[in-house]
């Protein structure tokens, strides 16, 4: 998992374009599923054009050969680097239902994905101690409520808190100093698909951000740019929004 972490902060600091996008499921029992994919093919290709023909040669980069390339969980990742096991059962199942990849596109490193697997609100609350010890790039919108039938959505989770945190932690003093009122720049686009296992019957609360696009479906395409100014106004900005399914 340090070397995924390294990676993402790489890629982030670096200043290149990187795209994050969320997708959660909520399940009919009360559980969700959500995976956040950070893709950094631009990152990657600029890395490799950097790249002097010395450095390819001894295979600078081949640790990112030793990600795996399937879904893999924190504590079989902790294993495979022989850290020290914790024995917190609660620590362990939280760990069981995480998992990362790396994504790779012609045969080359491509981005980073995270899984949480059928996560009861239990799980979220157990999450929120284990986030306090390895920060990790959430979506926040994860933490919202959801019974199996109602969503109630709090938006001011509608922020990058968890992500800024995440850079602080694994960033050096100086870097750790530029995070905050840098995320404009740091990513092109950052979105959240939530989709629903049964229909959606009504929405309440509304919110510029947010838009339902079919049946089963809202998106939340956060404005980076109006997150950070406080002087931007937005049209709708309802602090919760209620999401009831059939």
């Amino acid at each position: 998992m340090k070397n995924i972490l390294f990676l993402f902060i790489a890629a982030v600091f670096g200043l290149q374009s990187c795209t994050i996008n969320s997708e959660i499921v909520y399940h009919k029992d009360a559980a969700s599923t959500s995976v956040t994919d950070i893709d950094m093919k631009q990152f990657m290709a600029e890395m490799k054009a950097m790249t002097p023909d010395s450095m390819k040669q001894k295979n600078e980069f081949g640790e990112m050969d030793k990600l795996p390339t399937e879904w893999t969980s924190l504590l079989d990742m902790q294993q495979k680097e022989g850290k020290h096991q914790t024995t917190n059962p609660d620590s362990i199942r939280i760990m069981k239902k995480i998992f990362m990849k790396m994504n790779r596109e012609n045969n080359e490193p491509a981005g980073l994905s995270l899984k949480m697997d059928h996560f009861t609100q239990a799980d979220h609350q157990m999450l929120k101690s284990y986030n306090k010890k390895e920060k990790l790039p959430l979506d926040q919108n994860i933490f919202n409520n959801w019974d199996g039938k109602t969503l109630t959505i709090n938006t001011e989770n509608f922020n990058l808190k968890n992500i800024e945190e995440t850079l602080k932690s694994k960033a050096s003093k100086d870097e750790a100093e530029k995070v905050e009122g840098m995320v404009t720049m740091f990513f092109k686009s950052i979105g959240t698909t939530l989709k629903f296992e049964n229909k959606i019957k009504s929405i309440t609360g509304k919110h510029d951000w947010v838009k339902q696009t079919d049946n089963y479906t809202v998106k939340i395409d956060y404005d980076l740019k109006a997150m950070y100014d406080k002087e931007t106004k937005l049209r709708n900005a309802d602090k919760q929004i209620i999401i009831v399914t059939e």
